[in-house]
């Protein structure tokens, strides 16, 4: 018999990344940016520049992070104990959107901090990606959670009959960042492990998807 299955983002869900990212950026660079605005690649404030950075520039600041970052990250709070908790009864895998070349780091980083999952890399939306997990696993009962409503729309016009549950557990930017439950996209918005837990694991009982 097949398992529930949850498919997870890593950052802002596992992970925190924007705050490090800004630590960073300003120790690095030079560059002040305010956890304070959606998307964040407007709050850069680059000197001599009242423009916000192109998607190409914000992703060589990214790429640049990823590449000798990675260890600056910590765990969002409850994120390892609930990871543990949903394993007792389902497969976890994580979907991130990063290059493929990140995969191996992405998948011992997370190791480090005692998340024992396989992680999945992605670009752009992540309803294709999404499919070819569930299509693989062939699960009972499936939930897909992620901190970017783009991604919920995505996974809903591919997968509609997947739960869907969007979690930023980032504080600092969970109020600017579009709602996909208020847009239609998600079952459920919840911004931490102490209230996440419970709704999947109810939500893993419940009816088949």
């Amino acid at each position: 018999m097949s398992r529930p299955l949850v498919v997870t983002d890593c950052d802002e869900v596992l992970l925190h990344m924007v705050r490090h990212f800004r630590d960073w950026m300003g120790e690095q660079h030079g560059i002040a940016f305010a956890l304070s605005g959606n998307p964040f690649a407007e709050t850069f404030l680059l000197p001599g520049r009242s423009e916000p950075l192109s998607f190409e520039e914000k992703w060589q600041f990214l790429d640049a992070f990823f590449d000798g970052e990675m260890a600056r990250q910590t765990p969002i709070a409850g994120a390892v104990e609930a990871v543990a908790e949903l394993q007792r009864e389902a497969d976890v895998v994580v979907l991130t959107n990063l290059q493929d070349r990140y995969n191996a780091a992405r998948t011992a980083q997370l190791r480090e901090h005692g998340f024992a999952v396989p992680v999945v890399t992605n670009q752009g939306p992540k309803g294709a990606a999404l499919k070819r997990i569930v299509d693989e696993y062939a699960p009972n009962r499936a939930v897909f959670v992620d901190d970017l409503a783009h991604h919920h729309a995505s996974a809903a016009e591919t997968l509609p009959d997947i739960r869907r549950l969007h979690f930023c557990g980032e504080e600092a930017i969970a109020a600017h960042v579009p709602c996909a439950f208020e847009a239609g996209h998600a079952h459920a918005r919840i911004d931490t492990w102490d209230e996440a837990l419970p709704w999947l694991l109810e939500t893993l009982h419940g009816a088949p998807r």
